[in-house]
């Protein structure tokens, strides 16, 4: 069997009120609950909440269900929710769902903290 924490992790980086959070890997059924579960516990303490997925090779409905959840969530929280450096694939996925202009989105590789 394998090990499921192998195909998803994330890495958190914090400064000010804004939190950085590093996808790698497969945002998949079985796996959207880490990112869900890990990114609500910031939503209290800050007010921007940037996902980065740079690194993230693959996304499925039940990741994308993760990242609405999330956007609900935030909104509900006062707190500003994006993505950056978002693949062909995601970027597929959020436009046929008719999402993407729900999401804060930025393409550059630069995020500024703050």
């Amino acid at each position: 069997m394998s090990d499921k924490s192998v195909q998803f992790s994330l890495d958190i980086a914090r400064s000010g009120n804004t939190a950085i959070i590093r996808c790698h890997g497969k945002l998949i059924a079985g796996l959207d609950n880490i990112l869900y579960h890990d990114v609500k516990q910031l939503l209290p303490e800050y007010k921007r909440i940037v996902l980065d997925l740079t690194d993230l090779t693959r996304m499925d409905s039940m990741g994308l269900g993760a990242l609405v959840r999330l956007y609900v969530s935030a909104r509900s929280a006062g707190c500003n929710l994006e993505l950056v450096n978002l693949s062909k694939q995601v970027r597929m996925l959020l436009k046929t769902a008719n999402l993407l202009s729900a999401f804060s989105t930025v393409c550059e590789y630069g995020i500024k903290m703050g």
